[in-house]
């Protein structure tokens, strides 16, 4: 009997190289700069066996979470504007919101939980992140489930 597969969200740099190395070679063929397996491999230095025994299992976050819903969870600073800032960007990014949640704020901060399809997400994930995390007003931003 086949045991589901788990996934983890680990940061790069507390990967294997080896895992890098996959990552990079599969972006330099989605992408045209190698036309072929073994074109990729040398110029990322890994061989081809090592290419194709980890290929299905090293998946770049973003690519990850393409077609998918996420929920993010927001502290934001109890000020006027902010929420709507974000939920501004959101549209901008064709993140479909699907559910907003908000508690009533305490201490001058809110926790706002936002539910939304990525499928047409017009930036990688991450970008779409470092943008909400630089907007005035907000404190914090969590991927609670995605």
């Amino acid at each position: 009997m086949a045991t589901d597969p788990k996934y983890y969200i680990v940061e790069a740099s507390a990967l294997p190289e080896i895992f890098l190395k996959v990552a990079e070679t599969k972006r330099l063929l989605s992408v045209g700069e190698a036309s072929t397996v073994n074109e990729a491999t040398q110029i990322t230095g890994i061989s081809r066996s090592a290419f194709y025994k980890y290929r299905d299992a090293v998946l770049p976050f973003q690519n990850m979470m393409t077609g998918r819903i996420i929920t993010l969870q927001l502290l934001l600073h109890d000020s006027p504007g902010i929420l709507s800032l974000i939920l501004t960007m959101f549209a901008e990014f064709k993140a479909n919101i699907i559910t907003i949640n908000s508690i009533v704020p305490t201490n001058g901060c809110a926790v706002v939980t936002i539910s939304a399809d990525t499928m047409n997400l017009t930036v990688q994930l991450e970008e779409m992140l470092v943008h909400l995390r630089s907007c005035d007003g907000v404190i914090k931003v969590e991927i609670l489930a995605g």
